[in-house]
């Protein structure tokens, strides 16, 4: 195929870069993070799933639990939000960011910063309003997770309106750089008792910048300020921007070189939104409108089935294997079609990197959190144990997730927690196997075959009177009976002078049978 061909069927040409790529469909839309051509991130909203994590909400407080040192408090859900003590204590400034004096301002500290968690039920009794701030959605059975330390992030800045504290990321980590934000920080009209954090992607931006996105995120707060003064519990006052909004705030940066989406409408509300921050931006952002699909356009479709197998290919040779269970995910490290040469070793340390780097990679693209083991090739030698684990830090640092890693253990088992805000988007996108019920697995033809002869033997025990059955089976049961079984069957017939027949039903379950009395078509039981 001719490149003029591939250009007028809509291919995309390899590319290099960072690139967004965003489908923009009735029921859901994905955005999807190409690195040089390669999926590194992948996100995906649909309009029945409502995100609410980061919305801000005016709740009532229904009960408290002293036991769990919790409160549930009513923001507007079928499930009411659960609240930890220690999550309605003021805000702290995280781990990962430093705190900065902002000079020539009044410090304002918060008196309740003395308060402790035991004193939580009086300030917050049954019946009270608190503003809180959704941390985590509702996952399976369980409700929303809350907090009051509330934060409003923005393109740069991240606002926090009860704290009077204010910082930055510690993921920027050039001094230079530091001290130039540093005076840019000192120097922002903050309201008193109000705190703000430059994130990440304010490294290297000038100061009208922060100005300018400072401006914005007081304008959202004053808008939450009216709702809550205004209108009774529970109420929402801030959403939490869609999947479109979010983007221009959390990855358009200068890091992107282009942004592709095939929906005009999104394309121009993104313009809008990035103009507030940067008109430059809005050149990088352009409307798709070949004939395929924007996804099969820029080779993602292919790449995210690929990715959301449970066995994922290194470029090795070698794989990994990922199963998600309620309680963590299991992630075996395998060496597969690398089978190396002389040096075993070296072979070993080669596939556990590209596991350590498929890994990271897997737990973005499949939004996974909780407890994460990862099963490493044993390796003999401490250093490379060491620069396995050294590895997936490193690729670690650009989740935007909070996680934390312990070095591989002597059982070569390495531990991960990964934030969980929401569900695994496997969770979103598939449900559980109405014939297996999730397990993934069916008895064996032969187990089912032992099952029913054990049955059969129960039943004319039991009903002596009883000489002629009919047992309808799944059709590869009775494959087995008729093919391998046939004179175990015909046994039951002599011992107890019986007459068995049977019929297949494409219908039935593998693992379903009936045992029916053939004259009075009663179902019989052992």
């Amino acid at each position: 195929m001719t490149e003029r061909v591939k250009r007028l069927l809509g291919f995309a040409p390899r590319r290099t870069g960072n690139t967004l790529v965003i489908s923009s469909e009735k029921l859901e839309r994905r955005v999807a993070l190409l690195e040089n051509g390669i999926l590194e991130e992948y996100s995906i909203e649909r309009q029945t799933d409502r995100n609410i994590v980061g919305s801000i909400f005016k709740g009532r407080v229904k009960n408290i639990e002293h036991g769990l040192k919790a409160m549930f408090v009513d923001i507007g859900f079928e499930k009411n939000a659960f609240l930890h003590f220690w999550d309605a204590l003021p805000a702290a400034l995280d781990s990962g960011v430093e705190q900065v004096e902002r000079g020539g301002a009044e410090r304002h500290n918060n008196s309740n910063k003395r308060i402790s968690a035991k004193d939580i039920p009086d300030i917050y009794p049954i019946g009270s309003e608190v503003l809180v701030q959704v941390t985590k959605g509702p996952i399976s059975t369980k409700g929303p997770r809350i907090t009051t330390n509330i934060s409003l992030p923005g393109r740069y800045l991240v606002l926090m309106p009860y704290s009077d504290q204010s910082g930055i990321s510690r993921k920027i980590e050039s001094p230079k750089e530091r001290e130039r934000l540093r005076k840019i920080l000192r120097e922002l009209d903050v309201p008193p008792g109000m705190g703000v954090i430059i994130r990440t992607v304010g490294e290297g931006q000038r100061a009208r910048y922060f100005v300018r996105d400072l401006g914005l995120l007081l304008e959202q707060w004053r808008k939450i300020e009216e709702v809550v003064s205004k209108r009774p519990a529970p109420v929402c006052a801030f959403e939490e921007p869609d999947l479109i909004e979010r983007t221009v705030r959390d990855f358009l940066t200068d890091e992107i070189d282009e942004v592709h989406c095939d929906d005009e409408s999104a394309v121009k509300r993104m313009g809008e939104l990035v103009g507030q921050i940067s008109k430059r931006s809005k050149s990088r952002i352009q409307h798709y409108s070949g004939t395929m699909p924007i996804f099969e356009n820029f080779g993602v479709q292919k790449q995210i089935d690929d990715a959301f197998h449970r066995q994922v290919w290194l470029p090795c040779g070698g794989y990994i294997v990922i199963d998600e269970t309620e309680a963590l995910i299991a992630i075996d490290v395998n060496t597969g079609r690398n089978k190396g040469g002389k040096d075993v070793e070296k072979t070993i340390l080669q596939t556990n990197i590209e596991a350590a780097d498929e890994m990271a990679r897997q737990m973005r693209l499949r939004n996974i959190g909780g407890l994460i083991i990862g099963d490493f090739i044993d390796m003999k030698s401490r250093k490379d144990q060491q620069t396995v684990f050294q590895r997936m830090k490193e690729r670690l640092k650009r989740d935007k997730a909070k996680t934390h890693v312990l070095p591989i253990s002597p059982l070569g088992l390495m531990e991960m927690t990964r934030q969980r805000a929401q569900e695994s988007i496997s969770g979103a996108v598939y449900e559980s196997c109405p014939y297996c019920n999730g397990r993934g697995k069916v008895k064996s033809s032969m187990t089912m075959s032992v099952e029913l002869q054990r049955a059969m033997h129960l039943v004319l025990r039991k009903y002596p009177e009883i000489h002629e059955l009919k047992v309808t089976v799944n059709p590869h049961v009775l494959q087995r009976l008729r093919a391998e079984d046939e004179e175990l069957l015909i046994e039951i017939e002599r011992k107890y002078a019986g007459r068995l027949t049977f019929r297949a039903d494409p219908t039935y379950h593998h693992e379903r049978y009936t045992i029916v009395d053939s004259n009075t078509g009663q179902e019989l039981k052992g």
